[in-house]
């Protein structure tokens, strides 16, 4: 069996889930900022991780683009 940190090496978002993701950004600037910085509903309408996972989950722009905002911070670019 392959070593799994070797099959995707380029991809920094490997191994993470979505919802540590979500509930790292949620973290670092709460619902309303991320709200603003990613205008969706479900950061801005009753957020909530339960139903932003779901929405996530079924539209991959937006997916993208919370997956940019977390590399943004983990890599202190914002």
């Amino acid at each position: 069996m392959s070593d799994p940190s070797k099959t995707q090496p380029n991809n920094p978002l490997h191994g993470i889930k979505l919802a540590d993701i979500l509930e790292r950004l949620v973290d670092v600037y709460g619902f309303e900022e991320l709200g603003t910085r990613i205008p969706v509903r479900c950061f801005n309408l009753n957020p909530s991780i339960k139903s932003s996972l779901k929405f996530l989950r079924k539209t991959p722009w937006a997916r993208a683009k919370v997956e940019q905002l977390y590399l943004c911070i983990k890599f202190g670019e914002n």
